[in-house]
């Protein structure tokens, strides 16, 4: 087995590396889909997947990384210590469960240390019918011109108006106008696109063909930036069923010990969200139950990544920034979606492998 601080990378290409290697080691098949770009150093850039277990396997647990590319620092992390750990592939195989690992689903995000696709799309507002009117986020129209100003930082003037609409309307109110997602200001942050990206084109050819015979599939979605340091909270990831959010609280919620969340009830740190990438679920195997959860990781407060959020969207519409200004805005994007820190990655793992084992109880019972 690895060791734990050392599933985890410093970059988009020692992840892949770390994640490909750990796959044959183990002996398993990787399917690689390559993205269009290349990535901050020049790599080559994939969502790459990897099956452990039998093609025709009727029970499925996905545990997929960077839907929000910068946070793959930890959901990649969390996939390549579970293909090195014995118990577990032992005790998924044991259960009849087939797991797959979708292995950065944003590739060019986590590489550029971005939140969002090469297209500016956040991808978890992308999956939505296109074929009909999209969603009107009429509180971002209200916010978007505080948010990325012409200079950053921002002006006095523009930190007193934002303060001063969050002292009217509330911390969460200013959370929920920006995270909600919005598809009519492509320059801007939390962007829905106006079509599929490609990262949603291709996860639905991978979800397509890789639950074709199963029959029950569970899904685990590694995000973070949400909650206190180092807590994953288990958001449910579904259809507003209420059938279905049961199943998951009965898998998932040890107990009580460890509560599933929801944007239905209001009872999850998220703001209530559309076009959500769990959708596809159901568009690619409807012939399966599907229950599914976000793990969403704690880092710093929520005003804190809402700032690294804009200040890197700003660096992203002016290039010529000078390099150390763009290098400082970088780390500050990376340190609010991934703390570095041995005792952080620790929780980080050891909740997810509980959520995993959690995941193979439920789909064997």
């Amino acid at each position: 087995m690895t060791g734990l601080v050392d599933a985890f990378s410093p970059s988009y290409a020692q992840a892949r590396k770390k994640f490909l290697e750990a796959a044959a080691a183990a002996g398993l098949p990787i399917e690689s889909h390559a993205h269009p770009l290349k990535g901050r150093d020049g790599e080559d850039l994939a969502m790459d997947v990897v099956r452990d277990g039998p093609v025709d396997a009727d029970k499925l647990l996905i545990v997929s990384s960077a839907c929000h590319g910068v946070e793959g620092y930890c959901g990649s992390g969390v996939q390549v210590f579970a293909l090195h750990d014995a118990e577990w592939r032992a005790k998924a195989h044991a259960a009849g469960v087939a797991t797959l690992y979708i292995h950065a689903l944003n590739p060019y995000g986590f590489s550029h240390v971005r939140r969002f696709t090469h297209e500016n799309v956040d991808l978890n507002r992308n999956f939505q019918d296109f074929s009909k009117p999209l969603p009107v986020n009429e509180a971002y129209r209200e916010v978007h011109p505080l948010l990325l100003p012409e200079q950053w930082p921002p002006s006095a003037d523009n930190q007193a108006a934002v303060m001063q609409y969050i002292a009217t309307k509330g911390e969460a109110a200013w959370q929920a106008a920006i995270s909600q997602g919005q598809h009519e200001f492509a320059d801007g942050i939390f962007f829905g696109g106006t079509e599929p990206t490609w990262s949603n084109r291709t996860l639905r050819g991978v979800l397509h063909k890789h639950g074709a015979s199963a029959r029950s599939i569970a899904w685990i979605d590694l995000h973070t930036g949400l909650g206190p340091s180092g807590h994953g909270e288990r958001i449910y990831a579904g259809e507003d069923d209420a059938v279905s959010i049961a199943r998951a609280r009965a898998w998932w919620d040890g107990g009580g010990a460890t509560p599933v969340t929801s944007i239905y009830d209001g009872s999850s740190t998220s703001a209530f969200l559309t076009g959500l990438m769990w959708g596809a679920i159901y568009d690619e195997c409807p012939h399966a139950e599907t229950t599914g959860i976000a793990m969403e990781y704690g880092t710093v407060p929520v005003l804190d990544v809402m700032n690294a959020v804009r200040a890197e969207q700003w660096l992203n519409l002016h290039p010529d920034t000078p390099a150390d200004k763009a290098a400082q805005i970088k780390a500050q994007m990376l340190a609010a979606f991934y703390t570095d820190t041995p005792e952080w990655k620790g929780q980080i793992v050891s909740q997810a492998r509980q959520s995993m084992f959690q995941a193979v109880d439920g789909l064997a019972a």
